[in-house]
């Protein structure tokens, strides 16, 4: 039995209560009471909706999912001025490719028929000066409108599916562009410029905004498991902290001398937990060493990965599934998320040729696989992959429809991953190591004295990096977290919360002054998860009011994290009026258009929540969720919210058009 099962046992009565006796908790600050009672007071006057009944298309759907109305939360939240939205524009999908058919009902400009009617509607009850002033304000959406085809939409999605190794959790190994051009992506930006240039607001004004009473209000303060929708705490939590601007910096010392392109001493790689080394930013970090003049390394190149203590797991423990890309180990210098593309390409009617990315040293992979008539699947299907200690073993043929196809295998350690890749990456470079690549979670000056050195290997670390190496922004890692749901990426970040603060400038001007390497001073401080996750709960009961929810690990894949749908809604109200709120409303998925909501088209083509909503999805065998921002043909933005948990495992293309109608429903206001 789930640990929150008995919460759902709780009376209609305190229900409909507690969402507003939360507010009365006295270690608020006095500022924050005026809204408070604001709040109050319109719901002394209007009708409470904690328990109000579901609409028909959600109960419907309940229905046909074979799910019941206890299995849901559910909280629809005007947010916002309707005239001065910070959502992007919207985006209208049309399909020119076939003229013998027209293209889906909600595909066409037909939302836009209905601003246009529902304005109409508003402005006749309006007087004439806010008639011109709706008017004036959907002109104006219309002539930012972007247009996208659906055959673009349907060429990403593929290439989507490409890197997808589980159904409904993404890991992303490339880089995979937006399929809103770079023009598009201008037009999104400078939409949502235009509408904050005069947003410049205090946290104290910006929670008077928080004053809406809800449009829906269902079970919203049952705790329940989010499953992805638990990203969006950790991703917004650090564009907070850190800023939409913060990158994590790689950097690269040595010990011993550099003689001609020698260096006789080893090399140290200190770890700093970016989130996203992909091979190909490990090989320029590595061509950035060879042009500082060093080729050849007389030592060890050593990587301190001690940024993060003990935060190294089972890779079977959530569901015995190890070689699934999403049970990847987040590690304080992670590279390519620990995992191998393993890529198949017919030779003749019996074999198939294997090519893998990235490479790994010392280690052996097959490369001739033979085939069997049989469908193409996952890896543990299609290959069933072992690693053993020197070798991979695949311990079936390869199916023989899988043609050219991608796997991804995750490796079970992340640590020996990355020192195999590395010691290949530097070899391919055509460059010389004559001991070993080896990880530790400690920084080098601590275990030096245990090596045995000797003439210029003994000299001290170098006093300035020789290579200091930025990773993505901040900005570009959470599109990734929560566009494609990348769960080994969004630990990362949330162990990265609260590690990094501000070096003291004359500690290091004394370092330097007395030849001291800024290795020892420049050094994040080490953190774990329970240090990380004491952050994130601070954060949250410093600038929020409902009660923090419960974190294990940040990305969702987790069974005994929960989180309420009025605590995802009080965060995402939070982050409407934020300065960061641009990067973080833009890594969400699109409904119909991109991310892991592109489907939301093909189960219901007539949504009018098509190109108008900015989601994040989340799916366990028991638990589908969804949680978001929706702009409604009315012109009012929405911050939704809809968790579904059941005792037993439900299925999940069913579970989703319930959520799915949450947001049609919410878009037709």
């Amino acid at each position: 039995m789930r640990p929150t099962s008995k919460l759902r046992h709780s009376s209609a009565f305190t229900a409909k209560l507690f969402p507003f006796c939360r507010y009365l908790r006295p270690s608020k600050p006095p500022a924050k009471y005026v809204p408070i009672i604001a709040l109050l007071a319109t719901a002394t006057i209007l009708p409470i909706h904690a328990q109000a009944a579901l609409p028909k298309a959600i109960e419907a759907a309940l229905s046909r999912a074979d799910l019941t109305e206890a299995d849901i939360s559910i909280i629809v939240t005007p947010v916002g001025d309707k005239n001065a939205s910070h959502l992007p524009t919207p985006i209208q999908v049309i399909d020119s490719s076939s003229t013998h058919r027209s293209p889906k009902p909600a595909l066409q400009p037909k939302p836009t028929a209905n601003i246009n009617a529902d304005i109409k509607s508003n402005s006749q009850k309006a007087t004439q000066n806010n008639n011109d002033k709706t008017n004036n304000n959907h002109v104006r959406q219309q002539s930012t409108l972007i247009t996208i085809e659906q055959r673009t939409i349907e060429k990403h999605e593929k290439k989507l599916h490409a890197y997808t190794d589980d159904p409904y959790t993404y890991q992303s190994l490339e880089s995979i562009p937006t399929i809103l051009g770079d023009k598009a992506k201008t037009a999104v930006i400078s939409n949502n410029a235009n509408n904050n240039k005069n947003d410049d607001i205090s946290t104290d004004n910006a929670s008077i905004k928080i004053s809406f009473s809800p449009l829906l209000n269902h079970q919203a303060d049952i705790a329940r498991t989010p499953a992805s929708t638990m990203k969006l705490v950790p991703s917004f939590i650090a564009l907070d902290t850190l800023g939409a601007d913060f990158v994590w910096h790689t950097r690269v010392y040595h010990t011993g001398l550099v003689i001609g392109d020698r260096l006789h001493g080893d090399l140290i790689i200190q770890g700093s937990g970016d989130p996203k080394m992909t091979h190909e930013r490990l090989k320029q970090l590595l061509y950035k060493v060879q042009s500082s003049g060093i080729r050849h390394i007389d030592g060890d190149i050593i990587i301190d990965s001690g940024v993060f203590k003990n935060v190294s797991k089972d890779p079977a423990a959530f569901d015995n599934s190890p070689l699934r890309p999403y049970n990847a180990s987040p590690d304080g210098f992670l590279v390519n998320f620990s995992t191998i593309g393993i890529k198949s390409y017919p030779l003749n009617d019996n074999q198939a040729n294997l090519t893998y990315t990235p490479k790994l040293a010392n280690y052996a992979l097959p490369s001739i696989i033979n085939t069997r008539s049989a469908s193409c699947g996952q890896a543990r299907y299609s290959l069933a992959p072992e690693w053993q200690a020197k070798q991979l073993v695949l311990n079936t043929h390869l199916p023989n429809s899988c043609q050219e196809h991608a796997f991804y295998v995750a490796y079970p350690d992340a640590k020996d991953f990355a020192a195999r890749v590395i010691a290949a990456k530097w070899q391919e470079l055509g460059n010389t190591l004559s001991g070993n690549v080896i990880t530790q979670e400690a920084p080098y000056i601590t275990t030096k004295s245990t090596k045995s050195t000797h003439g210029l290997a003994a000299l001290p670390i170098s006093p300035l990096p020789i290579v200091s190496y930025p990773s993505l922004n901040l900005t570009q890692q959470i599109y990734d977290i929560n566009h494609f749901s990348n769960n080994v990426m969004t630990e990362q970040v949330a162990l990265s919360i609260g590690v990094y603060d501000k070096v003291d400038n004359k500690t290091l001007d004394k370092a330097i002054s007395n030849s001291h390497s800024l290795y020892q001073f420049g050094t994040p401080t080490a953190t774990s998860y329970p240090v990380a996750l004491q952050t994130i709960n601070q954060w949250w009961q410093t600038n929020l009011s409902t009660p923090p929810p419960h974190l294990t690990n940040g990305s969702g894949l987790c069974r005994d994290c929960t989180i309420t749908a009025a605590n995802l809604s009080e965060l995402l109200t939070y982050a409407y009026s934020h300065p960061s709120f641009n990067a973080y409303v833009n890594s969400l998925g699109i409904a119909g258009v991109s991310g892991t909501i592109t489907a939301h088209s093909e189960r219901l083509p007539e949504s009018a929540a098509i190109g108008r909503a900015w989601i994040k999805t989340g799916t366990l065998n028991n638990v589908t969720s969804m949680a978001g921002y929706v702009k409604g043909l009315s012109g009012q933005d929405y911050v939704v919210v809809g968790l579904i948990n059941s005792e037993q495992a439900h299925n999940a293309y069913t579970a989703r058009p319930v959520l799915d109608a949450m947001l049609d429903w919410t878009a037709q206001h």
